[in-house]
């Protein structure tokens, strides 16, 4: 869940603030989607791109994850 929020409010972070009533709503989860749609079709490219290193490679998935508001975590500690 906690990826979920993470992307969840980078997504919101983009979009435009309004507020209107009593009309207000927000489909999240479609919002969720999209992004997670599109860091996928980036991170494939990525992966069938031989022109990269293994290193590489991954640095690139970890900056498409910090895009949508993740992080590599522990992991990324290089």
């Amino acid at each position: 869940m906690e990826l979920y929020k993470e992307i969840l409010a980078q997504a919101l972070a983009k979009k435009e603030a309004q507020v209107t009533f009593p009309d207000l709503t927000l489909d999240a989860n479609k919002l969720v989607e999209q992004e997670c749609y599109q860091a996928l079709q980036k991170i494939k490219a990525i992966i069938e791109d031989d022109s990269l290193s293994d290193f590489m490679c991954t640095e690139e998935i970890v900056r498409v994850l910090e895009a949508i508001g993740s992080d590599g975590g522990s992991r990324h500690d290089f």
